[in-house]
């Protein structure tokens, strides 16, 4: 072998291996960055997080019902009179409240000549007002219990997320019907056991028994109205209790039931 073979030898080994190199260290392409699919639940979870805290929540219902005699002796001494003034302010001042915990609903139960929904129960803001109460005929307080104890176990009125309702009984005479039956039904009726029940005595004919055995708030006994000023002042305590509850922590929890002082300038006739 000459020279010039042996330099041709070494150059040919040389270039083999430079190209074997090539091939055995191919150059990678750049990597793409994976999403990073493990969190994604975590945070989706922080999103709804989030946007729950800016999530309106729904008050829920404060039911007051009231059971109203309206029967022909409620037209004696202004009696009426009073209780439809005494029910508008109550509902005015029910509608002004706030709603950020509770929405007081307000429904309305008659008995006189025949008992019937003269107010269905409602949210008190979206009360435009009702028909004025008239005086007349008999007295049908049982069906009037029974007219109560529907409404009280219809759910789709009274949904299970309501706070405890509120039921008032006012009347001035005796029950004309056989009310003991649907009075024990009532009374004995889950909600209604679950309720404030508070009761008016109106006049000096009122069957007081009934009344007492209806309510069953120890700091609410039975109220005796002597004049249609009392009446006003049995519903502004109502109405001072119920706003109470509303903007309370719990509204489930009862409140003191004060009666306010009568006005002394204002001029009232006894109910004999």
């Amino acid at each position: 072998m000459g020279f010039a073979k042996y330099q041709e030898d070494i150059v040919s080994r040389n270039v083999g291996d430079l190209a074997m190199r090539s091939i055995k260290a191919p150059v990678s392409s750049p990597k793409t960055p994976s999403p990073n699919t493990k969190n994604q639940p975590d945070q989706r979870t922080k999103k709804m997080s989030s946007l729950k805290k800016f999530a309106v929540a729904t008050p829920r219902p404060l039911p007051v019902i009231v059971l109203a005699d309206t029967s022909g002796s409620m037209g004696e001494n202004g009696k009426i009179e009073a209780l439809n003034a005494a029910m508008k302010d109550m509902v005015s001042t029910f509608a002004k409240e706030s709603r950020l915990r509770a929405e007081i609903q307000v429904g309305l139960i008659t008995f006189g000549g025949k008992a019937q929904m003269h107010l269905p129960l409602a949210a008190a803001h979206s009360v435009a007002g009702f028909a004025e109460l008239k005086a007349e005929g008999v007295t049908p307080m049982g069906a009037a219990f029974d007219l109560a104890r529907q409404l009280l176990e219809d759910k789709d009125r009274i949904p299970s997320r309501a706070y405890r309702p509120v039921l008032i009984l006012l009347s001035d005479g005796q029950p004309t019907d056989d009310w003991e039956v649907p009075f024990k039904a009532l009374c004995d009726s889950e909600r209604a056991q679950k309720a404030t029940r508070l009761a008016m005595a109106i006049g000096p004919d009122a069957d007081e028994a009934m009344l007492r055995d209806f309510a069953n708030d120890a700091e609410a006994p039975i109220f005796k109205a002597h004049n249609a000023r009392d009446i006003h002042r049995f519903f502004r305590a109502v109405t001072m209790s119920v706003t109470t509850r509303t903007a309370s922590q719990n509204p489930d929890l009862s409140t003191t039931f004060v009666v306010p002082p009568p006005d002394d300038d204002a001029l009232d006739l006894d109910f004999q």
